[in-house]
């Protein structure tokens, strides 16, 4: 199991941090099929978004890395459409 962190720049004010915080989760999970690996994942409330921490099945870190860039981009439209933008991942 690897870890990756991927940060979301986007609404940061929302009274509603919490449902802001699942639906980031859900759009990246509804966009996410099972050949990219994704086990699990935590979003946490940073100062300029949302950290999101994607718990994937990879065989190295610079598979993480692919795995992640692939469920980020296959996310990024819903999430664009939402007002979050991806600034990356991170081992």
């Amino acid at each position: 199991m690897r870890v990756i962190r991927a940060s979301l720049s986007g609404p940061c004010g929302d009274p509603d941090r919490e449902g802001a915080l699942a639906l980031v989760s859900d759009l990246i999970w509804a966009h996410t099929p099972a050949v990219h690996g994704l086990e699990h994942l935590r979003t946490r409330a940073a100062d300029d978004g949302v950290h999101v921490y994607l718990f994937l099945r990879a065989a190295s870190e610079a598979a993480a890395l692919t795995q992640a860039r692939a469920i980020l981009d296959g996310a990024r439209v819903p999430l664009r459409a939402h007002g979050y933008r991806t600034a990356g991942p991170y081992p």
